[in-house]
């Protein structure tokens, strides 16, 4: 009985296997929301600034000592702030023999950040020296193709009553009138360039300026090929395809005199400031006077001296108004879909 009774007194420990000990997680981060909203709904502004201060505390400022690698897409990169050199009057100032100067050490950035440059045609030097090339190609061709050209203004104006002498055009001079179209194509391309960076915006979501410039081009290259086959296909249905040859001509001749009509006009608001309101003042006028041009043309060629008055305005309205009405919303689509928006957010 005692054995039993000193067996009970006698007390086992077990061994509690001990679990390790879990990472204390760090506190979470308060926004400072959170902060001002534990606050009183009264509480002022110093009060406010307390409270943010007894939580976040601000650290010293250290500014990177890497250069600047951001840059426009033409230029240089950028170069350090303190990557200057300075003349040796300027090293040497009153305070030049004190104990307390000392300009080895690191006293900051110097000067402020400015703006960039805004891109503009006459400091780009691919398109002046495309309009130079065009300049001189023009002359070279003028002074080889002379002949041509006078013939062609009198064909335009004078219509013969036979048309038993028929010119055909030399490959040369085929290759001129080709080149004046693409002249005029282009100065389009950069005068809407121009004019869309003045009036609707100057950012896009292209990488570089050309490709917004060789969009434009690519859609009055477009515009006046769809124009030719329309021409051809119309004309050649409705008048026969030898008065449809003379119309596409006549075409070819008023467009090439409308792209050397454009040449000033893009030189002048390049290089020498010319206001947009004039600039749109002289494309109207080219415009108005290249269709005047035409319908006095399609009435000579199409219709003779018979008095067919409402043929005449459906014919010019369909294959001139119409096309050119599309080509401005097409333009207008492209721009808007590629110019980048500047949101202001109004205040509450």
């Amino acid at each position: 009985m005692t054995e039993l009774q000193a067996d009970s007194t006698n007390v086992h420990e077990e061994v509690v296997p001990t679990e390790p000990l879990k990472a204390e997680t760090p506190a979470k981060v308060k926004h400072p929301y959170e902060v001002l909203q534990q606050l009183p709904a009264d509480a002022t502004p110093a009060q406010q600034d307390s409270a943010i201060q007894s939580v976040f505390h601000v650290e010293n400022t250290h500014l990177s000592t890497r250069p600047d690698t951001l840059h426009l897409p033409g230029h240089d990169k950028g170069k350090s702030a303190k990557d200057i050199s300075l003349p040796q009057y300027y090293k040497q100032n009153f305070f030049s023999n004190d104990s307390m100067y000392h300009p080895e050490l690191d006293g900051g950035r110097y000067g402020v950040a400015g703006d960039p440059v805004p891109y503009t045609i006459r400091g780009d030097n691919t398109i002046t020296a495309l309009l130079l090339g065009c300049f001189v190609l023009a002359l070279i061709a003028f002074s080889k193709s002379r002949r041509f050209l006078f013939r062609q203004t009198k064909n335009f104006f004078y219509e013969p009553r036979t048309l038993t002498t028929e010119f055909s055009e030399t490959t040369n001079e085929l290759r001129f009138q080709s080149f004046l179209v693409l002249q005029t194509c282009l100065l389009f391309a950069i005068v809407s360039f121009l004019y869309t960076q003045d009036c609707v915006a100057d950012t896009f979501i292209l990488s570089s300026q050309y490709q917004l410039v060789a969009i434009f081009f690519g859609v009055f290259v477009g515009y006046y090929a769809l124009k030719m086959l329309i021409y051809w296909f119309v004309n050649s249905v409705f008048f026969g395809k030898k008065k449809s040859t003379r119309w596409l001509k006549s075409f070819l001749f008023i467009t090439s005199f409308e792209g050397v009509a454009l040449f000033p006009l893009v030189m002048l608001q390049s290089y020498f400031d010319l206001s947009i309101q004039n600039a749109v003042f002289y494309v109207a006028f080219v415009i108005v006077l290249v269709k005047l041009l035409l319908l006095y043309k399609s009435y000579v060629v199409f219709f003779g001296h018979k008095t067919f008055f409402l043929q005449i305005i459906l014919y010019f309205c369909a294959l001139e108004i119409m096309p050119l009405l599309s080509l401005w919303g097409v333009l207008v689509m492209i721009v808007d879909y590629l110019k980048i928006m500047n949101v202001r957010m109004l205040p509450n």
